[in-house]
């Protein structure tokens, strides 16, 4: 069945997917895929990519501080792209963004000579592919936003004091993550360690503390915390 995809007759996808502007959004979409994959596993934070948004537009200090990616929270929020975490937010764009480009280059193509022309012309088309991706995200996550909302301030109250088991190669003060059972699936949520300990994946720890700003709990070991 796969070897369709080592024929002839699948070179001129290849050849899209590998030409501008499409292979931004390939190389976006192979990324998106990769990150996925590696936080199912439980190798990454699910929300590893994401930075805070406010909840209200301030233009006054968005160029204030770089560092604190003021500029791109400003941006997300102008163009509605905030409220769900980034990592939904780019692999949308990623999808939506590919599946337009392509379509546009597919048709416009074979009435474009030249290398030097593809490119130029392909310039205003990642540009225009780029808005309408953004706006198609937008109303997409849309009705996204009071779910998580609602669903992250009702974890909070609730499960701070619970047990729950490391599910990432290791908990430190600046990366981890760990499964809280709910009777259910399971709540995976971001943790550090609250001292300067570190804990391996399947260790037990106690969620102590709800940091907002940065939405990661802090834990200790089970055994500190009983003993």
């Amino acid at each position: 069945m796969f070897a369709i995809f080592l024929t002839e007759a699948m070179d001129p996808f290849y050849e899209i997917c590998s030409s501008f502007p499409t292979i931004i959004f390939t190389i976006l979409l192979i990324f998106c895929v990769f990150y996925w994959v590696l936080a199912v596993l439980g190798l990454v934070d699910i929300e590893i990519l994401d930075f805070d948004v406010p909840d209200s537009l301030d233009t006054s200090g968005l160029t204030d501080d770089l560092s604190n990616l003021n500029v791109m929270s400003g941006l997300l929020l102008r163009l509605g792209l905030n409220g769900v975490p980034f990592t939904i937010v780019i692999t949308a764009l990623a999808l939506i963004g590919w599946m337009l480009s392509f379509t546009v280059v597919y048709f416009t193509n074979p009435f474009i000579p030249g290398t030097l022309l593809e490119f130029l012309v392909g310039i205003p088309i990642f540009i225009g592919t780029l808005y309408v991706s953004a706006m198609v995200t937008a109303a997409i996550i849309k009705p996204l936003r009071p779910i998580f909302q609602s669903a992250n301030q009702e974890v909070q109250k609730t499960i701070l004091g619970q047990v729950a088991v490391v599910r990432t190669g290791r908990v430190d003060k600046n990366f981890g993550e760990a499964k809280v059972e709910d009777g259910g699936a399971g709540l995976i949520v971001k943790v550090r360690s609250y001292k300067d300990e570190e804990f391996k994946r399947g260790d037990k720890v106690v969620l102590l503390e709800h940091v907002t700003a940065e939405n990661v709990y802090k834990v200790i070991s089970e055994n500190d915390f009983t003993g």
